[in-house]
């Protein structure tokens, strides 16, 4: 069974990748934290997490399944973690990002290719004199845009994109289980 690597960084908002690595985890996925190093990562809100691996070392990996991206305030998009992305893309492996997340896979130039959405439209990013570095071409005003192997969310989703991640991999019975799952996430 392959790996789902989850990429870790300083200030994500980790709540938006922790019910869709639940699930995976206790479907029987193996889920590997990475990072750009081997050292402690403080989420925003100060709960510290520990990467197994480096970006660079899970590009050694040959079993990896998908990659799931958390939002969050600093998102620097190194070689090693574009190259992660481009390749799972065009090995048709999940890339799964949420909220600013997809901050990344535009800057690695692969939403040109796919619907997507984020939390940082273009009137966001204006207010707040950010650069768009996203293709608004292929953006989506959605609260979740599942496209080929590419699943991305606004942040305040993050109940559907753990359910829509763990449908990509084929985890559900069927759609009243997967409608169950979402029912029961978020207490309907």
């Amino acid at each position: 069974m392959g790996k789902i690597v989850c990429f870790i960084y300083n200030e994500m908002a980790d709540f938006e990748m922790t019910l869709a690595t639940h699930i995976l985890g206790m479907s029987g996925k193996e889920i590997v934290l990475v990072a750009y190093e081997k050292e402690v990562i403080t989420s925003k809100p100060g709960v510290t997490y520990f990467p197994k691996l480096t970006v660079q070392e899970a590009l050694l990996l040959d079993d990896v399944e998908g990659l799931i991206i958390p939002g969050g305030w600093v998102r620097e998009l190194k070689q090693e973690l574009k190259e992660l992305i481009c390749r799972l893309d065009a090995d048709k492996k999940l890339i799964a990002a949420i909220c600013a997340g997809p901050e990344y896979l535009a800057k690695a130039g692969i939403l040109e290719a796919h619907k997507y959405t984020t939390t940082l439209t273009e009137e966001y990013l204006q207010q707040i004199g950010a650069e768009d570095v996203f293709p608004r071409s292929s953006y989506v005003k959605e609260n979740v845009v599942r496209d080929g192997n590419l699943i991305t969310a606004v942040g305040n989703a993050f109940v559907d994109f753990a359910i829509e991640v763990v449908d990509w991999f084929g985890l559900f019975k069927n759609e009243e289980q997967k409608e169950g799952y979402r029912k029961n996430y978020k207490c309907l």
